[in-house]
């Protein structure tokens, strides 16, 4: 038993301490540029997507009262509340 208490006392543990310093660790002002490029790309997706989503769904209700009209049936138009400013937004493109 003599024998493997000699080995492990003879064996070094690990050192805690890093060689590399903790300043050289960070992502520094590149790292927060390129966060910065994803985020503001990242809104900007989001801002075109809602927009060409509203337009998708102004567009397909206007078909529809388009379709109605053609077949003869009685369209709310601008009487529906809440719904004025759908001719406007698909004026725009």
């Amino acid at each position: 038993m003599s024998t493997i208490a000699a080995v492990l006392a003879a064996t070094p543990s690990p050192s805690p301490t890093s060689a590399v310093p903790d300043v050289d660790v960070t992502p520094g002002v590149a790292g927060f540029i390129a966060i910065a490029v994803i985020a503001v790309l990242t809104i900007l997706l989001v801002v075109d997507m809602t927009r060409r989503i509203r337009r998708t769904r102004y567009r397909a209700e206007i078909r529809e009262r388009l379709e109605a009209e053609a077949r003869g049936e009685d369209v709310g138009g601008a009487d529906e509340p809440g719904r004025t400013d759908v001719a406007d937004d698909t004026e725009r493109g």
